[in-house]
């Protein structure tokens, strides 16, 4: 008797050691990359447990100048989804796709999203000796919530072709959040409504406001163009230095991946008043005021409106 009990608590004890990997295969996750910190949100809301994101440029990194590691390469050739914004946003995407080798699919998440022409008029070079670009696209779509809709449904097709069994979780997933999304629209546009119609303009370090300007009507200037690469000439700044005062532009905001100092110069030379920090680029960490796409979105409305309501200009 104590034989057959031993051997039956073998085979039991054999039996689980079969199932455990079995049972962690069937649930492993889909292991994608994203970008950028606000797309790598994106995937998570849509992906929920389903997926397993790495994100490239993270919380208050600048996707315009940034550095692929080797750790990037690495979570690149371990992907079976990347997603990428698009619209020239990744210059550095290319090198790194071909250092790491990878054979994941490739997903643009602003596909079906009809670009605005970059603003970008400056003359100068920046550093590097890089001429401000002409005639390109503004790569900053997310800035309108109507566009990160877009994003989503892009988002929920191409984890639902990387992972078919998913599909029904990942439709789920983003009609929940396509619903948070249509209230925060509603959010944002009654924000803008307080604000006096005179008052709805303001000054920010570079040109990523573009669609949330076509989308919601207020009016930002920016020395820099779309990207961060190329720093503002002397004129730029004497040109904006001049237009806040002639226009009476109430308010400059700093944003959370560019260099204050140019910000502040403007208000100093102009008398313009500070407003708070923008997240233009770039989420915050988790535990600060735009750890996802709509806290972030909440936070900027919430300090446009604060600043440009208060005061005379």
């Amino acid at each position: 008797m104590p034989n057959r009990r031993a051997l039956v608590a073998g085979l039991v004890l054999g039996l689980a050691a079969v199932a455990a990997p079995l049972g962690a295969f069937a649930q492993e996750k889909l292991p994608v990359v994203a970008s950028f910190s606000i797309l790598g949100d994106f995937v998570r809301q849509v992906g929920g447990d389903r997926v397993s994101v790495t994100t490239l440029v993270g919380p208050d990194g600048d996707a315009h100048v940034y550095s692929p590691t080797p750790a990037d390469a690495k979570a690149m050739a371990a992907a079976r989804l990347v997603l990428v914004n698009g619209l020239h946003f990744e210059g550095w995407l290319p090198r790194l796709v071909k250092a790491s080798g990878t054979k994941a699919t490739m997903a643009t998440a602003t596909k079906g999203i009809t670009p605005l022409e970059a603003d970008d008029d400056h003359d100068d070079k920046g550093k590097g000796g890089h001429a401000h670009a002409h005639g390109h696209d503004d790569p900053h779509a997310w800035q309108s919530v109507a566009n990160a809709k877009i994003y989503v449904a892009n988002i929920r097709d191409a984890l639902s072709a990387a992972d078919p069994a998913g599909k029904a979780s990942y439709e789920a997933n983003a009609t929940a959040y396509l619903a948070e999304l249509d209230k925060l629209e509603g959010e944002v546009k009654a924000a803008i409504a307080r604000i006096p119609a005179e008052r709805r303009k303001a000054i920010t370090t570079h040109d990523a406001f573009g669609y949330f300007v076509k989308a919601y009507g207020i009016a930002f200037v920016a020395p820099q163009g779309v990207s961060t690469e190329a720093e503002a000439s002397a004129r730029d700044v004497a040109r904006i230095i001049r237009q806040v005062k002639a226009q009476k532009i109430p308010a400059v905001f700093l944003e959370n991946v560019t260099n204050p100092r140019l910000i502040e110069q403007i208000a100093r030379e102009s008398g313009a008043k500070v407003g708070g920090r923008l997240y233009s680029d770039a989420l915050s960490a988790d535990a600060g005021p735009a750890g996802t796409y709509i806290r972030m979105m909440k936070h900027n409305i919430s300090e446009i409106e604060k600043a440009l309501t208060a005061g005379p200009a």
